[in-house]
């Protein structure tokens, strides 16, 4: 797949959340959408931009954002990553990788000398029309709500 850009049709997916509610792009058509796509529930990182998500949820709802995470995490760990730091948006179920692969974010890493592949940390902001509005691939996961709301 080719590398998407800022003005591309977001690639469409349906799954469902780690409250077993069935989520498609399509049906957020009316909304802003944030997908920000994360390695792994529950690690430092990680933890740290989900919590900046939470502690400005309410901001962005007021801005007609829907917020969604994305990993390849199971329902049970995603469940378990929600409920303790009690984040107040869908965790999206996506085990077999199959919108982190059409995103493009499965890429080879290099982690201290270690070559693997993984998810690379990116958010896509995605109009109403289902446009992608904003790609962000050098998040700062402490104010990564002020990168999105900066941007606009």
């Amino acid at each position: 797949m080719s590398k998407l850009k800022v003005g591309d049709k977001a690639p469409s997916f349906t799954t469902t959340d780690q409250n077993g509610e069935s989520i498609a792009l399509s049906d957020l058509k009316s909304k802003k959408v944030i997908l920000y796509f994360y390695p792994k529930d529950s690690t430092p990182t990680c933890t740290v931009e989900a919590c900046n998500f939470r502690d400005n949820h309410k901001m962005l709802t007021d801005k007609g954002y829907v917020v969604l995470g994305v990993s390849a995490d199971s329902l049970k760990k995603h469940q378990n990553f929600a409920n303790k730091f009690k984040l107040p948006f869908s965790l999206l179920m996506d085990m077999d990788k199959t919108i982190i692969e059409k995103y493009g974010i499965w890429q080879q890493k290099n982690t201290f000398g270690k070559t693997y592949m993984g998810i690379v940390r990116t958010t896509f902001v995605i109009d109403e029309h289902g446009i992608i509005e904003q790609i962000i691939d050098k998040v700062k996961s402490k104010i990564h709500t002020e990168q999105i709301l900066n941007q606009d």
